[in-house]
């Protein structure tokens, strides 16, 4: 995972919770805390701060990952605000992701071990197939929230297909009201 990830979450931590809470999760956990943007880190200490966040807020993981996934939308479009800018609504945005802005993120990152999507069409809702060995579905249910924020769009997501109940892939379904 990129240190980048870290970097945001360690931001939503302080910003909900202060500096002692972060000090207190790095502790709990025995991570330094130190994280360069653009190096890589074991995807499993991420998971071992998200778990020990979970305990400090006494919530539930996917709360936390759908949380994060909606601050990390805002953090990286302030980042990077020409992905965004690059598309003129919600739909456009997300059909863009696979091959418009993970094909910039390459560019940034070497060896980002980004998700894969696929996508259909159907009208009033955008069927969305996700991949990715780290199963991290949540977090991309949390990044859609975050960038219907950002475009005003009302949307519902629905999950019918999920690699944690054993798929190979998930499906968000993403209907727009």
């Amino acid at each position: 995972m990129k240190g980048v990830i870290f970097n945001v979450l360690e931001e939503l931590v302080i910003e909900t919770s202060g500096m002692e809470a972060w000090n207190n999760i790095l502790a709990a956990t025995g991570y330094e805390g130190i994280y360069t943007s653009g190096d890589s880190y074991p995807d499993e200490e991420l998971f071992a701060l998200a778990a020990e966040i979970c305990k400090v807020l006494n919530v539930d993981l996917a709360t936390v990952i759908g949380i994060f996934g909606e601050y990390l939308f805002d953090q990286l479009d302030a980042r990077h605000p020409v992905f965004v800018q690059q598309s003129s609504d919600l739909r456009s945005f997300l059909v863009s992701v696979d091959t418009v802005i993970h094909g910039e993120v390459l560019k940034l990152y070497q060896n980002p071990n980004l998700p894969r999507f696929s996508y259909r069409d159907e009208g009033d809702t955008l069927v969305m197939n996700y991949t990715s060995e780290r199963k991290l579905c949540i977090l991309a249910e949390g990044l859609i929230r975050g960038a219907a924020k950002r475009f005003n769009a009302d949307v519902d997501i629905s999950h019918p297909v999920c690699m944690h109940d054993g798929a190979d892939h998930c499906q968000l379904n993403v209907r727009f009201k």
